[in-house]
Order: C-alpha cells, then sequence, then structure tokens
C-alpha cells in the first residue's frame, strides 16, 4: 500500500513516504523486545514521568501538532486542536493513575491460602489505527502500553503519514527509550509477518469491521490477544419531553463534527412522533449554519471529507441508499466531479430493512432520521443492526432515559450529551463493532499478563 500526504481540500499532494524494509522491521522488532525486557527491571513511575513529558511535547507544540490533521485529512484548525488536547489528556490520564492501575492486588482468603494477581508487560503490540483521529487513536493504546512496559509498534493509516511520523518524532523529543514505540509504513504482508513474531503478543485495531475481520483472523491464527474497536451505526434517540432546540444543536453537531467521520457519531435519529415535525424543522436549521472550507480557515465549520476516495464511496453509498427506497428531507449528492473532497450535508429518511444499505455504516455527513411513537419502537430500531458502539439519549426525565439506555445494545451510551469518549471510562463495541476496551483501567489490562499467585504463609 502507498503512503501519501494528500491535503483533501485541494487535492495537493504534500510529500510521498517509502515503504518499511525488510530490516526495518526486524529491527524495530529487535529494539521493541529489548525495550520490553528491560522494563521488567523498571519503576513504573520512571515510565509514568516519561509518559508526562510526551504530553508535555504535545501540549507546548499544539499547533505544530494540529496542522498535520488538517493538512493530511481534512480536520478543522480548531477541531485539531482539540485533538491535541484530547491526546495529551490521555497521556496525562495514564501518566498520573497507571502505575496504580498496575499495582499488585490481594484477594480474600482462596481455599485456605492467600492469594494476588500481579499485571506484567507481555511483549510488543501492534497497533493498526486509523486517519479519522490520528493521535488519540494511537495514543489510547501507546500510554497504557508504555506503562505496563509494553512496546508499541505502529501501522498508521496511508493517508496520514505526517503525522504518525510526528508522533514518532514527539516520543524522541520527550526522551522515550529507543525501541518503546515505532512508527513504520508496513505493507500488509509485512503486517502479517508482524503478527506472527513471537516477540509481538498483542494487535489493537481501530478501523473498518472489514479490516478488523482480516486482522483479527490473523491474530486469532497466532495465538494473539487482540482488541477491536470497530464501526458503528449509533443511534441518536429524542424523547418527547427533551429540550428541542438543545437535542437539534447537538444531533447535528454529533452528526457533522469530523465531517461526519467519526466510529461513535449519530448516524440514526430516533424522535419521538409528538415533536417529530418541530425537531426536523430545528434540525434543518442547524444543519444550514455549517459551511464548507478550507479547514485551516478559522471560519469554516464543516471540514471535506478525508480523501477523494472517501468522497466516491459516500457518494456511492448514498445513491444505493435513495435507490433503495429512502427520501431526502435535506442536501444533495455532491458532484464528486469538482476539485476536493468536500460533501454537502443531508438528511434521508424512510430506512426500512430491505434497503440494501440498511446497517452499513455511513461514514461521513448522512443522516438517517426515523419517526418513533414508543419506547418499544426505540429498542427495535436501535438493536436491530449488527452493530453496537455508541448512541445518545435526549429527555427530561433521567430515570425513562435510563431504563431506555439500558436496554440498547451499545458498548457506550450518553445522556443528554453528545456521545464521547473519555479517559476515565471504558470504551469498546459490541457485535461487529468489535471486542475488548480502551481507555479506563480496562485499557491497561487488555495486554497485560494477569498473573495469579497463591502461596500459604
Amino acid at each position: 500500500m502507498s503512503y501519501q500526504a494528500v491535503n483533501p481540500f485541494n487535492e495537493t499532494l504534500i510529500k510521498e513516504f517509502s515503504n518499511a524494509s525488510n530490516q526495518e522491521v526486524e529491527d524495530a522488532l529487535t529494539q521493541g523486545y529489548e525495550f520490553y525486557q528491560a522494563s521488567k527491571s523498571q519503576a513504573a513511575s520512571e515510565r509514568e514521568q516519561l509518559l508526562s513529558q510526551l504530553a508535555d511535547e504535545f501540549e507546548n507544540n499544539s499547533e505544530y501538532y494540529a496542522k498535520f490533521l488538517s493538512t493530511n485529512m481534512g480536520k478543522l484548525i480548531g477541531q485539531a486542536r482539540n485533538e491535541v488536547k484530547s491526546n495529551v489528556a490521555i497521556a496525562r490520564y495514564y501518566a498520573q493513575h497507571g502505575a496504580e492501575f498496575i499495582k499488585p492486588k490481594t484477594f480474600p482468603d482462596v481455599d485456605k491460602s492467600k492469594a494476588y494477581v500481579e499485571y506484567q508487560s507481555t511483549g510488543i503490540v501492534l497497533a493498526v489505527e486509523p486517519w479519522n483521529f490520528p493521535y488519540t487513536q494511537v495514543m489510547r493504546v501507546v500510554a497504557p502500553n508504555f506503562i505496563l512496559g509494553n512496546a508499541v509498534v505502529l501501522k498508521h493509516a496511508g493517508i496520514v503519514p505526517e503525522c504518525a511520523s510526528a508522533f514518532e518524532e514527539a516520543c524522541h523529543k520527550a526522551g522515550w527509550p529507543k525501541g518503546a514505540f515505532k512508527n513504520l509504513f508496513l505493507d500488509y504482508d509485512q503486517v502479517d509477518a508482524v503478527i506472527a513474531d513471537s516477540r509481538v503478543q498483542g494487535v489493537a485495531l481501530t478501523g473498518s469491521d472489514g479490516a478488523g475481520r482480516k486482522v483479527a483472523a490473523s491474530a486469532g491464527k497466532y495465538l494473539k490477544q487482540s482488541s477491536m474497536e470497530l464501526g458503528g451505526t449509533d443511534v441518536f434517540v429524542v424523547l418527547a419531553d427533551a429540550d428541542i432546540k438543545r437535542a437539534a444543536k447537538e444531533a447535528a453537531e454529533a452528526r457533522l463534527t469530523n465531517a461526519g467521520q467519526v466510529c461513535t457519531a449519530a448516524k440514526r435519529y430516533l424522535v419521538a412522533a409528538d415533536i417529530y415535525d418541530q425537531f426536523l424543522t430545528q434540525l434543518k436549521a442547524e444543519f444550514d449554519t455549517y459551511k464548507l472550507g478550507d479547514p485551516l480557515d478559522e471560519n469554516t465549520t464543516l471540514a471535506p471529507l478525508s480523501s477523494k476516495a472517501a468522497q466516491k464511496k459516500l457518494y456511492e453509498q448514498t445513491e444505493k441508499v435513495i435507490a433503495g427506497g429512502s427520501q431526502v428531507l435535506y442536501g444533495e449528492l455532491t458532484d464528486i466531479s469538482q476539485p476536493g473532497a468536500g460533501f454537502t450535508p443531508m438528511i434521508l429518511t424512510g430506512m426500512t430493512t430491505d434497503n440494501p444499505m440498511y446497517d452499513t455504516e455511513l461514514f461521513g455527513p448522512v443522516a438517517q432520521i426515523y419517526k418513533v411513537s414508543n419506547d418499544d419502537e426505540i429498542v427495535a430500531i436501535a438493536n436491530n443492526s449488527e452493530h453496537g458502539l455508541g448512541g445518545a439519549i435526549y429527555a427530561t426525565d433521567i430515570d425513562h432515559a435510563r431504563r431506555l439506555a439500558s436496554q440498547i445494545e451499545t458498548g457506550q451510551l450518553s445522556i443528554n450529551r453528545r456521545m464521547a469518549s473519555h479517559s476515565e471510562v471504558p470504551f469498546g463495541g459490541i457485535k461487529d463493532s468489535g471486542y475488548g476496551r480502551e481507555l479506563s483501567h480496562y485499557g491497561i489490562e487488555v495486554f497485560a499478563n494477569i498473573k495469579a499467585i497463591t502461596y500459604n504463609d
């Protein structure tokens, strides 16, 4: 595969990168394994300090790192700065709590014996990461594993090579030891070879369910621990007692932030029949406020898609949705023959289960809306999906919203706020949205050897 930085706003080729040689791969694995071995005799508090220094590097040079996000995958510069902040927050969270998470934990008496568990490193983790959040998705894997003492080798998406290089540059500037983190521009055969290597003991992937199936199959073949954070068809539920103006504003944000290229973006609006017309009118007004433009322009409110290829794919998917019987309530199909990867926001309705695109994740600013009559209908529509990543519910009656939240099959759900991840809370999906958890103390356990030790005095 190729690694090219191409500005999606104007299609300007910025820089091309060569694939890693097999010798570079071997050197990375050798150095990563050496770091893993050395970390066994190093206090976790020392790695906490180094992780804190990495957070400082990103924080002190935010504008430098943010710009790569805008030029490589089209993120609005304001949202790019926010991603750098989120990246810093994840690093600081594990720098402050990581060592505590891996302290041995005792258990009550077990069969007249005593017991405790130790959290130990296992080797090298391969991180296969996506282009939509080029720093934070990497940090979610790197920070907990670095504290644990696992090395991380990164295979990043082909369209964000400058972001991948910048992350490695930041680690060097923060004084990280050789082997702790290494970015490699790998082809698919090399990915399989890395997974097969005995020094590699874990594989973390964030991406599509198609990519997840392939990488998970390879990990399974070699009996390697894996975690998969895949796509979603998340619902955004608006109950009859919701604050309509607030819900509509945040519904638009939840679909259009990052040009809709978010796994946990609001893909399906489920709106109570009593307020449906009022909500739709307000939602259209909110969509009207988004204007496509140069992501480096502070006044731009809607980013382009990440690439011309992404634009073409979304166009073809949306064509099939409409051909399958859905109606357009807002917007129109973008003329993709024009320069740039922009995509006009759309709101569709009439998506039925016989539509060929019914359970397909539309990765861009295209929303679906449903009029619903009761909780049973909401739960039926929400759960009639092979995905189960996130979702949101807007209501005044919080107890009602919480009861409903418990019935929706997802890995996480928000009430009266847009779905988002937080360092303190586990993140991950079920069904075709993947398995395993990132963030919180769960994120540090995924690739740990949780070793149980029992003894008698």
